[in-house]
């Protein structure tokens, strides 16, 4: 399904397109604009850190306040808009998945990370200032190495492992989390296949089968993680896709239920009511006076 966003490398956010760059560190008070629609996805993740000011962030439709003492964390693939950058005093780290796992060949170690890929509902983690204090020291030593003439990639990286294993130490204490890492590796190796699938309409049989598991054992993993059914993880995926383009397409309500495989326009109609309280056009009507006039 081709998207109906701009995709965007490390590379356009430091206004070099071409640049194959898969790490880059850069402070707000030194950052040029960068030259990227509004509303757009990235192709790798992004850590904001932020020491002083108030903004907001907006991901596909939710509205998060970016705090003093806070990380804010956007993953690949996220339909993203950053409100206002200048007033804030921190910066952005930008690192591709290819980075993180130099000279690494298990991607579980990635999927362990619970905060990346969108997998907590609020993606701004907040810490004490003695906390948030401990975090700038790694991010000043992450600057020191990018700085150097002779710079090392592997140190960098080294660095980056350290800040995001203290981010997720952060959380197991703050969330007193206890979900098994290999529950939240499942779940993000099935929110990887239902990102390819999702317009196919498919149901949870299907995935589970992807997956090389039972559909119950998937359901067990879906209702630990987000407390829902993976049935209900894989339509409101379908309904995300569907808010997208009534907000910045203009295919009509019937065109976005057979792109999405609904069986016909009132059914999709009936389906999207059930879960956004609203009708497609209503919402349309109200996401375009919203984003669409920015």
């Amino acid at each position: 399904m081709k998207s109906i966003f701009p995709f965007y490398t490390i590379g356009h956010f430091i206004n070099q397109p071409t640049n194959p760059t898969t790490f880059e560190l850069l402070r707000f008070d030194k950052m040029e604009e960068p030259n990227v629609d509004d509303f757009h996805k990235h192709s790798f993740y992004e850590i904001l850190w932020i020491e002083k000011g108030l903004s907001k962030q907006i991901i596909d439709y939710n509205e998060y306040e970016v705090k003093p003492n806070s990380l804010f964390f956007i993953s690949p693939n996220q339909v993203h808009h950053f409100e206002e950058w200048k007033p804030l005093s921190g910066g952005t780290i930008l690192f591709t998945e290819d980075f993180y796992l130099l000279n690494r060949t298990n991607k579980d170690t990635l999927f362990e990370l619970s905060f990346l890929d969108n997998l907590y509902s609020n993606p701004c983690i907040e810490f004490t200032e003695n906390q948030f204090g401990k975090i700038l020291h790694l991010i000043h030593q992450i600057e020191i190495e990018q700085n150097c003439e002779d710079k090392n990639p592997t140190i960098i990286q080294a660095y980056l492992h350290i800040l995001l294993a203290q981010v997720q130490r952060h959380i197991d204490i703050e969330y007193r989390a206890v979900i098994s890492k290999k529950y939240i590796i499942q779940f993000k190796l099935f929110k990887l296949i239902l990102e390819s699938h999702f317009a196919e309409n498919r149901t949870a049989k299907f995935y589970a089968e992807q997956l090389h598991i039972t559909q119950h054992h998937l359901n067990l993993i879906c209702k630990e993680i987000t407390n829902n059914t993976a049935t209900a993880v894989i339509r409101a995926r379908s309904i995300l896709e569907a808010k997208r383009l009534l907000t910045f397409s203009g295919k009509t309500i019937s065109e976005i239920a057979f792109e999405l495989n609904f069986t016909d326009s009132s059914y999709f109609a009936k389906t999207f009511k059930s879960i956004t309280k609203q009708t497609p056009q209503d919402f349309r009507n109200e996401m375009s006076e919203k984003y669409r006039t920015r």
